[in-house]
């Protein structure tokens, strides 16, 4: 089913190579014309992306689990993971910032909202916790229209306090979308392409993903047909980097590398005989 989710630039346009800087704001209803309020499944592979409804309302869905929304509404939704939504363009609209991965690992430092996973809350809009978040949402489209110089250094502050009271907002919601067992599948893959060189514990994926041991084995099982111990980095270079560092280093490359077993670098060396 995944291969045949487009993965786009921003909606409706080629995926292209980002800047490790990139960031792009606009409403929903910008686009109106290739979506009319229908924009179907589609994820993008190199950028988080937070929208946050400013009007009407409709369903939103983060991969297959579909959430009714009045506005306020405001979701972050990571790099890889299917999204879309059915709203009345008449009535409805939102802001969208996009935000590149490579920017994201900087700003990962500078705010509390887990970034390795889909989060999607509905509140009040007269609360002030909301306002404040519709206050810093307007200044960082300000911000991006104005194109000052440091505009990006800014867009990075501004989008870290915009997370930061997303995740804040979210703790005190107890509506928040909680991942599905597709999502903590995608999650868990990109987890161990992070930390498969630090031999972690299935308790270490559990409490990254705020899951238990027996979710996190059925979601594996069943995206994937195996068990998380028996994962192995998805990208073979990874696999290349991981055991010329740690061969140099004189560890256990089966511990030190993430491998199942011993057969695995055999079979790595294999094919990749320059190594």
């Amino acid at each position: 089913m995944s291969s045949s989710i487009p993965s786009f630039f921003v909606y409706g346009e080629p995926e292209q190579k980002l800047e490790p800087g990139f960031f792009h704001v606009e409403t929903v209803m910008a686009r109106q014309n290739l979506h009319q309020g229908q924009v179907k499944a589609h994820k993008h592979d190199q950028m988080g992306q937070i929208t946050y409804w400013l009007s009407g309302g409709g369903t939103y869905f983060i991969d297959d689990k579909p959430l009714d929304f009045l506005a306020p509404a405001v979701s972050f939704v990571p790099s890889g993971i299917v999204h879309g939504f059915s709203v009345d363009p008449e009535t409805s609209d939102a802001i969208v910032v996009s935000v590149a991965d490579g920017a994201l690992l900087s700003i990962r430092e500078n705010t509390t909202l887990a970034l390795d996973r889909p989060t999607m809350i509905r509140g009040d809009g007269e609360d002030r916790h909301w306002r404040r978040l519709a206050e810093l949402l307007d200044i960082v489209a300000d911000e991006y229209a104005g194109g000052a110089p440091g505009t990006q250094r800014m867009l990075a502050s501004l989008v870290a306090a915009v997370l930061t009271q997303i995740a804040r907002l979210a703790a005190a919601t107890p509506d928040t979308a909680q991942p599905t067992q597709a999502m903590l599948a995608t999650e868990l893959r990109r987890l161990i392409d992070v930390r498969f060189r630090e031999n972690w514990s299935v308790g270490h994926y559990t409490d990254a993903l705020a899951t238990t041991p027996h979710l996190l084995a059925k979601a594996s099982k069943d995206a994937f047909g195996m068990q998380v111990k028996d994962f192995e980095p998805s990208d073979p270079s990874q696999i290349i980097q991981g055991v010329r560092s740690f061969a140099k280093e004189g560890f256990d490359l089966t511990i030190g590398v993430g491998f199942a077993n011993n057969a695995s670098i055999s079979q790595v060396a294999k094919e990749n005989p320059d190594l």
